[in-house]
């Protein structure tokens, strides 16, 4: 859950999230040395007034400044690629649920349930009850088992939406007559918070997404009594 003044990302609840945030890591510090490294020779370049001939015209400086970059971008797009492949892994899925961008709300449906579907309204503010976050909170939440592999078909059915929790590090857009799919897992119990992440209209800011993520025995009482109340 992200909070007032916050620099960094969330803290990560899924593998993918926590090799996004490596990533990240690993991309600022090289910008943060290129950075130096320009500014260093920015004000060397300004504050002195001695040259030297061998920098004006040389091979050997023309030569590193094309091959280092080069190697620096490498460093940069293995990483990279290799967590785009890992976002796209979708391995013998636990569980399959089908989420529905409406304006605006979510409708959730457990494909390996034939009773389990629901709709999920943001809670109006006058509503919330103590320890709920305002235009974050839902009446249903889509409940997960931790540990397991779940893959989410995102859809819409009226215009582009987004299906994006960013401490799952998912983010999935949501089109009429198309039928994407993405997956996660989360690493540990917990309630993560996302919202639509396509602009789709007015209300556009009052669709969240809840993900409670809790053990498989709670998720299977849960289902249970899901099927139960159908």
């Amino acid at each position: 859950m992200a909070y007032p003044s916050q620099l960094g990302f969330q803290d990560a609840a899924s593998p993918v999230m926590e090799e996004l945030l490596h990533f990240h890591d690993h991309a600022l510090m090289i910008v943060f040395l290129i950075s130096t490294l320009v500014l260093y020779i920015i004000v060397a370049m300004v504050s002195t007034k001695l040259t030297n001939m061998y920098l004006l015209d040389s091979q050997e400086i023309e030569i590193i400044w094309t091959i280092l970059p080069a190697i620096i971008l490498i460093l940069i797009a293995l990483p990279s690629l290799r967590i785009l492949y890992l976002m796209d892994e979708i391995n013998n899925p636990h569980l399959t649920v089908k989420a529905i961008g409406h304006q605006w709300y979510w409708s959730y449906e457990y494909t390996d349930y034939q009773e389990i579907a629901f709709d999920s309204y943001m809670v109006p503010t006058q509503d919330l009850a103590p320890g709920q976050f305002r235009l974050l909170e839902v009446d249903h939440r889509m409940v997960v088992p931790t540990e397991a592999p779940v893959r989410v078909l995102v859809t819409a059915e009226d215009v582009l939406h987004s299906w994006a929790v960013p401490a799952l590090g998912v983010k999935m857009d949501a089109v009429p007559g198309r039928l994407n799919q993405t997956a996660f897992i989360t690493s540990r119990p917990g309630v993560f918070y996302g919202q639509c992440s396509e602009i789709c209209g007015a209300n556009h800011s009052f669709m969240p997404i809840v993900v409670e993520a809790v053990p498989l025995k709670y998720f299977q009482d849960w289902s249970t009594l899901m099927l139960e109340d159908a």
